[in-house]
C-alpha cells in the first residue's frame, strides 16, 4: 500500500506540474478516494487529502512564488471572488470549534477534512477554471464518478458481489452500497450530481453536441437514479424528486407545464393507491422505524443543546461524547399502532423483542440544519443557511440574465436543483460531514460563482478597458 502511495502521489505531483487542470479533473472524478485511508508520518491521510494538497502547493508555487508581492495584491477582478467573506468566517467558525473540542487530532482531522481541504479546491476552481471550455472538465469528471459508481452498484444489484454485510447482500433485503461504506452514502454522492449533470443535458440539448454525449450523460442519470433506489435511500429519492420540481418550474413554459401535470397526476395517483397513500403519511410524520430512529436523536440533540451549548454546539468531531449520557439504548417502535401499546408489551417479553430497537450513538444527529449546529455552534448554522441562500439567489439571479444565453440558465438551474438535493435529503441525513461530500459541495459553489461573474463582472471589466 505505501509503495502504491508514493508511486501516485509522484505521478500525480508530475501530471500537477504539466496539466493542472488534468490534475484537478482526476480529483473530481475520484473524489470516493477518500476510502483510501493511510497513515503518513505517523498522521492518518487519505488519497484525496493527497491529491488536494499538491495541486494546491504547484497552483500556489506557480502563481505566486517568483513574486510573492503578488500575493498582497488585489486580483484583477472587478469585485473579490464570491463567498469570499463567508468563507473565512466558516474556516475560523470551524477552527473555534475544534478549539472546544480541545484540539486533538480527530478535531483537527475533521476541520481539515471537511472545511480547510474543501476551500482550496473551491479556490482552485475559481482560479483554473475561469474559461467555460475548461470548466466542461467538471462535468465530464462528475460524470464519469458518477456512472463509476453507479454501473457498480447496478452489477452490486445482480450478483450480490462485493456487499460485506450480510443483511444487505441477501437477495431478500439487498441494498448495494457501491465503493462505499454503507447503503445511504450511494444516494447521498448520487442525487446532487444527477441534477448537475441535468443541467448539463439541458445545456447542450439544442446544440450541435455529439449525440454520443448526449446519450451518455442520459445514462449516467439514469444508472445513477436505479443505483439510489437500489440502495433505497428514500431520503436521496425524495430529494431527487424535490429537485427536478424545481428545476422543471424554473426551466421553461413547456416544462413547467409537464411538471405541474406530473405532479398533480402523482398526487392523485397516491390518493387513490391506499398503500402507496399510508406508507407516504408513515414517512412524512416520521411513524416508520427509520423516522421513530430519526425523532430519538433528534430528542437527544435538544438536550445536548442547552446553556452554553446553544451558542457554541458541542465542538468540532464531539457529538458522539456530548451526547452519550442522554443516549437511549434503544426504542420501542409502531407504538401508535398497536392499542394499549405499553400495557401489551411488557406482558409479553416475545413483543419486547419484535418491538425493540437498540439505537446506536450516531457520528451526527442526522440533520443538515442540527449537524452544523452541534459541529460548529449557532454561528456557524446561520451561516451556512446564509451561504445556500446565497448559492440560489445568485444562481437564480445567472439564470434570469441568460434566458437567451440557454447553456448558463440551465447549468445554473442544475446547481439550484443540486443544492434543493442537499437540503431535502439533509433533512434526516448528514450530506456535508464526510470528505467527498464536503469537496463536492465546495465544487459546486464554486461552479455558482463561476457562472455568475460570467455575465455581470464580464461586462464591468470590458466597460473598465474601454
Amino acid at each position: 500500500m505505501n509503495a502504491f502511495i508514493i508511486i501516485f502521489s509522484v505521478a500525480y505531483l508530475i501530471l500537477a506540474i504539466k496539466r493542472l487542470d488534468i490534475a484537478l479533473f482526476i480529483l473530481i472524478a475520484a473524489l470516493p478516494a477518500y476510502l483510501v485511508r493511510f497513515n503518513f508520518l505517523g498522521l492518518p491521510s487519505t488519497l484525496l487529502e493527497i491529491m488536494i494538497l499538491i495541486s494546491f502547493a504547484v497552483w500556489f508555487i506557480k502563481k505566486y512564488c517568483p513574486n510573492l508581492k503578488v500575493l498582497f495584491k488585489r486580483p484583477n477582478m472587478a469585485r473579490p471572488y464570491p463567498f469570499s467573506r463567508e468563507i473565512m468566517a466558516l474556516v475560523i467558525l470551524a477552527f473555534i470549534a475544534a478549539g472546544i473540542a480541545s484540539f486533538n487530532a480527530s478535531t483537527l482531522g475533521a476541520w481539515k477534512a471537511y472545511f480547510f481541504e474543501p476551500i482550496l479546491v473551491f479556490i482552485l476552481i475559481m482560479n483554473i477554471f475561469q474559461d467555460k471550455k475548461q470548466r466542461e472538465k467538471i462535468y465530464w469528471a462528475f460524470l464519469i464518478s458518477s456512472l463509476t459508481i453507479a454501473l457498480f452498484a447496478i452489477y452490486q444489484k445482480i450478483t450480490g458481489a462485493f456487499i460485506p454485510n450480510d443483511f444487505w447482500a441477501a437477495a431478500e433485503t439487498r441494498r448495494v452500497i457501491s465503493f462505499f461504506e454503507y447503503p445511504n452514502a450511494v444516494g447521498l454522492y448520487l442525487a446532487p450530481l444527477i441534477m448537475i449533470l441535468s443541467g448539463w443535458l439541458f445545456s447542450i440539448y439544442k446544440n450541435n453536441s455529439p449525440l454520443f454525449k448526449k446519450l451518455l450523460i442520459i445514462i449516467a442519470i439514469v444508472s445513477s437514479i436505479l443505483a439510489i433506489y437500489f440502495a433505497k435511500s428514500e431520503g436521496a429519492l425524495i430529494g431527487l424528486l424535490a429537485g427536478f420540481i424545481i428545476f422543471g418550474l424554473l426551466a421553461n413554459r413547456r416544462l413547467r407545464i409537464i411538471t405541474i401535470a406530473s405532479g398533480l397526476l402523482i398526487a392523485l395517483s397516491v390518493l387513490i393507491y391506499a398503500p402507496a397513500r399510508e406508507k407516504i403519511i408513515d414517512k412524512v410524520s416520521f411513524q416508520d422505524l427509520s423516522g421513530q430512529i430519526r425523532l430519538q436523536q433528534w430528542r437527544e440533540t435538544g438536550k445536548v443543546l442547552r446553556g452554553l451549548n446553544i451558542i457554541t454546539g458541542t465542538g468540532l468531531a464531539n457529538y458522539q461524547m456530548a451526547v452519550a449520557p442522554y443516549h437511549q439504548e434503544g426504542i420501542f417502535f409502531n407504538r401508535d399502532k398497536i392499542e394499549n401499546f405499553h400495557a401489551v408489551t411488557w406482558a409479553s417479553s416475545t413483543l419486547q423483542k419484535k418491538y425493540w430497537q437498540p439505537v446506536e450513538i450516531y457520528l451526527y444527529p442526522h440533520n443538515i440544519f442540527l449537524n452544523f449546529w452541534t459541529e460548529i455552534g449557532l454561528l456557524g448554522m446561520l451561516l451556512f443557511i446564509w451561504i445556500i441562500a446565497k448559492t440560489i439567489f445568485i444562481s437564480l439571479q445567472t439564470a434570469n440574465r441568460n434566458k437567451k444565453n440557454s447553456d448558463n440558465k440551465y447549468l445554473s438551474l442544475g446547481i439550484i436543483g443540486a443544492i434543493t438535493v442537499i437540503c431535502i435529503h439533509g433533512l434526516v441525513d448528514v450530506p456535508y460531514f464526510k470528505n467527498d461530500l464536503s469537496v463536492m459541495f465546495f465544487v459546486i459553489l464554486a461552479l455558482a460563482g463561476l457562472y455568475y461573474y460570467d455575465h455581470p463582472y464580464g461586462e464591468t471589466l470590458n466597460t473598465a478597458k474601454k
